[in-house]
């Protein structure tokens, strides 16, 4: 079975660069402390990656 990432958003986005906010809406993330579950790939890491410092991960 592959493996999910439960993402959550635990910093706000106000003052944010607004490249990460589109990034932190394009994964699916609205409110703060909001949990989504994205597929473990490439495409998320990265994002990921780019906004590391607004959200926790956890692997499912």
């Amino acid at each position: 079975m592959a493996k999910n990432l439960k993402i959550t958003l635990v910093k706000s986005t106000i003052g944010a660069v607004p490249k990460h906010k589109k990034t932190i809406e394009a994964l699916g993330l609205k409110k703060l402390h909001q949990t989504v579950e994205h597929p473990d790939n490439a495409a998320t890491r990265g994002m990921i990656q780019q906004v590391r410092h607004l959200v926790k991960v956890e692997e499912n």
